[in-house]
């Protein structure tokens, strides 16, 4: 039996200035048809040759600084998430997982451990 293959495809819209105004993407073996919008995404590669990684990061304008503090505060747990399942390290995911709500109270995506006494 052949490999098989998907396929994941992003589309950005630019401005004039080359800024994206709207990024969308689908992938072959995803669950929604069609293209899905989003206001921001970072796509990454690990280059094991060059022990380097590769990123594309890219959000919208019109995405607010909360926006993207919420964004940023879910990635971060998808990170610790994503170790664990990779490594099954629970003490390191458990770091990662806890420096997201340490973000996440210092950027107010979360109420602080006092409020939520």
């Amino acid at each position: 039996m052949p490999p098989r293959t998907a396929e994941i495809k992003v589309t950005v819209e630019l401005n004039d200035q080359n800024l994206p105004t709207g990024i969308a993407w689908q992938a072959t073996e995803g669950q929604e048809e069609g293209e899905t919008a989003c206001q921001a995404m970072m796509l990454s590669f690990w280059d094991s040759e060059k022990q380097a990684v590769a990123a594309i990061d890219l959000w919208t304008e019109e995405m607010t600084i909360e926006e993207m503090n919420q964004y940023f505060y879910q990635v971060i747990h998808k990170l610790a998430d994503t170790y664990l399942r990779a490594t099954k390290d629970d003490a390191i995911a458990r770091e990662i997982h806890a420096f997201g709500e340490g973000f996440g109270e210092t950027s107010g995506v979360v109420g602080s451990r006092e409020q939520s006494k």
